[in-house]
């Protein structure tokens, strides 16, 4: 059999495996290109049936097809239909290269190096990050670092809420200077950087020296070094220590290094001082979250990229009601769509989209009640300070206001009584604990705590 053979047989014997509408719903519109160099490359609609297929049913293909080849398949490359011609015409031009999936990448003697990875994901570029007041700051600061890296603004410090476009614009940053200024950059989160100093240390043995060097290698021989999610190196003090004679390393060298976090350095009180300090020395920009108007951007980013057609009363009403995360801004597209072609509706409306949406809509009013926003709409009740109620002070006044944040962080939200500790000036968990508990035994008698309560719980919903 030929190759269009085997994937016409491979899909009858899916079908005889799947359920019946998930096989018309994602497999009907699939087309076949051909088998090369051990992928199978094939055509589908939008990219959401990409990355549906691809999350569901890339085992269950692969083990199909390879049941009939002689050469297995270990690798699916999908392209999108209207993107069809432009893609068989760039592959033409490129078999020389024969790097059509990221053409940052190309085999230049001043960009290869040995056994080395960037892990940039080169769909996150500054042409794909959408603008808007919220982040305008913040995206000039990554382009002038990513035009002068290492001699201005180093370090770079982004901070915001979960879901922003930090990670983007890291990505953004990276992606550029590899392309514009041929050098080498490394994207990590804290998790890889933790996993990385262990891992090698315990493969290599307490009194085995080598790892160092191959760690050392890996993050310090680079141009460019950037750490996402930084908040998360709570606890791991020898990482903690590595990366500071990273950092120190890197920054004598001018080389730039770029951080994100959920907070401030200031606010980072799970980091050592010094590696706070450090990370100030440079520039801080925060990502505020996005207005209506940006938001409204965001969603018809998404719907061109998808290449579906949707109603600007729609577009409206997710804005409005999806919450300020660009995750679920853009998966609320996701499920919009695939509630569609589950459902064979054609023309969406809002009554539709309000049906498709609702758990999404639900959990955002969940989500949003983070530890900060409690604070913060505590604070505008009681009228005190945002810096007060969460510092170290102990004043009559702030007791009550204090327990009754403790006590609706812990109602609202999903964080560990140590975590809540933590934002209220480093509150050991008892400590919050009592606090809870007294709130819920007032609750039972006093009418005007429950009254303020009420309030505030509707001010954050």
């Amino acid at each position: 059999m030929n190759d269009k053979d085997v994937w016409t047989k491979a899909l009858e014997n899916i079908k005889n495996i799947v359920d019946p509408l998930s096989y018309e719903t994602w497999f009907k519109s699939i087309e076949f290109i051909d088998i090369k160099d051990s992928e199978l490359r094939l055509v589908v609609p939008i990219l959401f049936y990409k990355t549906h297929i691809e999350k569901n049913y890339k085992d269950i293909i692969l083990e199909q097809l390879n049941n009939l080849l002689t050469t297995p398949v270990d690798n699916i490359v999908y392209i999108l239909k209207d993107n069809l011609n432009e893609f068989l015409k760039e592959e033409e031009n490129e078999k020389k290269n024969n790097n059509f999936d990221n053409p940052i990448f190309e085999d230049n003697s001043q960009t290869k190096y040995d056994n080395y990875k960037s892990n940039l994901n080169p769909n996150y570029t500054f042409d794909t990050f959408v603008v808007g007041e919220s982040n305008k700051f913040a995206q000039a600061a990554a382009l002038a670092v990513g035009e002068n890296p290492g001699t201005m603004y180093n370090p770079l410090f982004i901070y915001g809420n979960s879901g922003l476009g930090k990670t983007h614009l890291m990505h953004a940053i990276g992606n550029y200077i590899m392309q514009k200024k041929k050098l080498k950059v490394l994207y990590v989160t804290s998790e890889q950087f933790v996993e990385d100093f262990i891992g090698l240390s315990r493969k290599n043995g307490k009194n085995n020296l080598d790892y160092m060097e191959i760690f050392k290698n890996k993050y310090r021989n680079i141009d460019v070094l950037m750490i996402d999610d930084i908040q998360l190196l709570d606890g791991a003090s020898g990482s903690q220590r590595e990366l500071f004679h990273t950092f120190n390393n890197l920054y004598n060298d001018s080389k730039q290094i770029i951080v994100s976090s959920d907070r401030s350095p200031e606010d980072l009180k799970v980091l050592e001082d010094r590696l706070r300090t450090r990370f100030s020395w440079g520039l801080q920009v925060d990502i505020s979250p996005p207005d209506i108007k940006l938001k409204v951007a965001i969603i018809k980013r998404k719907i061109n990229n998808e290449k579906i057609a949707i109603g600007d009363d729609i577009v409206n009403f997710i804005a409005a009601n999806v919450g300020n995360d660009v995750r679920h801004l853009e998966g609320s597209i996701t499920r919009l769509v695939a509630y569609s072609v589950i459902m064979g509706v054609d023309n969406i409306t809002v009554d539709f989209a309000k049906e498709a949406l609702k758990d999404i809509i639900k959990k955002q009013v969940t989500d949003q009640n983070n530890i900060r926003r409690i604070q913060k709409s505590v604070a505008n009740f009681y009228k005190i300070s945002f810096e007060d109620i969460k510092s170290k002070k102990r004043i009559p006044s702030l007791a009550i206001p204090r327990q009754v944040a403790m006590y609706l962080c812990r109602e609202l939200t999903d964080e560990p009584f140590e975590r809540i500790g933590l934002e209220f000036g480093g509150k050991n968990h008892a400590t919050v604990i009592h606090a809870c508990n007294k709130i819920a035994t007032e609750l039972q008698n006093n009418k005007d705590l429950k009254d303020a309560i009420y309030d505030i719980e509707k001010d954050l919903t």
